[in-house]
């Protein structure tokens, strides 16, 4: 893990977060992991982070990988990783999969990696063990690809994944019913 450092630099996003007493790396790490999960109004705003104070892994992980480098943190690179979603490593989304006969989804999901250690920010609970046996595939993005590079690499692999599977639903069956359990992650439902 990273030694605790002062935030210095003169960026917005960390002036922002010194205005708001959050003035080293582990302040950081501890308030944006206690933020609500929720999609902000601007996906390529990191900041909303801190103003709309709500997250997902890929926003909350953006912001903290742009505010490392900004301040010189070095080791920290932020992965998009796709693991198989289900009920035993996301509980809250268990009903929704059993209503459509599915055992997972294909999910996107961002986190950092600090010195060679997996780390999820998403949430105070979130545990990357939780999903470490189910990654089906991991790459380095940059903060400014959680936008739109995500999001199609994500619906290419869903394609891919439910042709090589040969499933009787359609992609937009199944992106529908993965908006379905990011609502009930969200708290939504």
């Amino acid at each position: 893990m990273l030694k605790d450092i002062p935030l210095k630099s003169k960026d917005s996003i960390t002036k922002n977060l010194l205005v708001l007493k959050i003035c080293t790396w582990h302040q950081l790490i501890e308030h944006v992991k206690n933020l609500p999960y929720g999609r902000n109004s601007n996906r390529s705003d990191f900041n909303l982070v801190i103003t709309e104070n709500k997250g997902t892994c890929s926003s909350k992980h953006a912001l903290l990988k742009k505010v490392a480098d900004v301040n010189g943190l070095s080791n920290v690179k932020l992965i998009l990783g796709i693991y198989k979603m289900n009920q035993k490593n996301t509980p809250k989304i268990g009903s929704v999969l059993s209503q459509n006969n599915i055992d997972y989804i294909p999910e996107a999901h961002c986190y950092l990696n600090i010195d060679g250690r997996r780390l999820d920010y998403t949430s105070a609970n979130s545990k990357f063990d939780k999903i470490a046996k189910d990654i089906l595939e991991e790459i380095e993005i940059s903060p400014e690809q959680v936008v739109e590079f995500k999001i199609n690499y994500h619906k290419n692999f869903i394609k891919g994944w439910l042709e090589e599977s040969k499933s009787n639903k359609t992609f937009t069956q199944i992106w529908d019913i993965r908006e379905k359990c990011i609502t009930h992650l969200s708290g939504n439902s």
